[in-house]
């Protein structure tokens, strides 16, 4: 089960050190950029996961620099879902300036918890069943 979700960010001035160049720290949000709309392109949020009790924390993070980004490039951040969630949830990124060059490859891998009890829980069946049908 490969879904994957492209969204496009121009780098922002703030986003940059005194060279020009996208701060390696920002690599975090952009990954959280991807997953948000990859969820929304299915039609959820973390709104609405929030809002059912659910909570998604980030356990683990893993970055990899190949070229660096510069103020106002154009970047595609491609979330890809690396299998079917169960009480974890993977994705893989690639992120390309505008001239289709990889500037940087990663990975999260996220835990559905219980919101009230901070406890580890399944997959919601709501996300399941979007995940069956698209």
């Amino acid at each position: 089960m490969k879904i994957t979700h492209n969204s496009i960010v121009r780098v922002r001035y703030g986003e940059t050190d005194q060279m020009g160049v996208v701060y390696h720290g920002n690599y975090a949000q952009y990954f959280e950029i991807g997953r948000t709309e990859w969820l929304r392109s299915l039609g959820i949020t973390y709104k609405y996961m929030e809002k059912t009790g659910i909570i998604l924390p980030v356990i683990s993070l893993n970055c990899n620099f190949k070229k660096s980004a510069y103020y106002d490039d154009e970047l595609t951040i491609s979330t890809i879902l690396k299998n079917n969630p169960s009480v974890k949830i993977e994705f893989d990124y690639e992120i390309k300036n505008q001239y289709q060059e990889i500037v940087c490859t990663g990975s999260t891998i996220l835990a559905f918890l219980n919101g009230e009890t901070m406890r580890p829980m399944r997959c919601p069946e709501f996300i399941l069943e979007k995940l069956k049908v698209s």
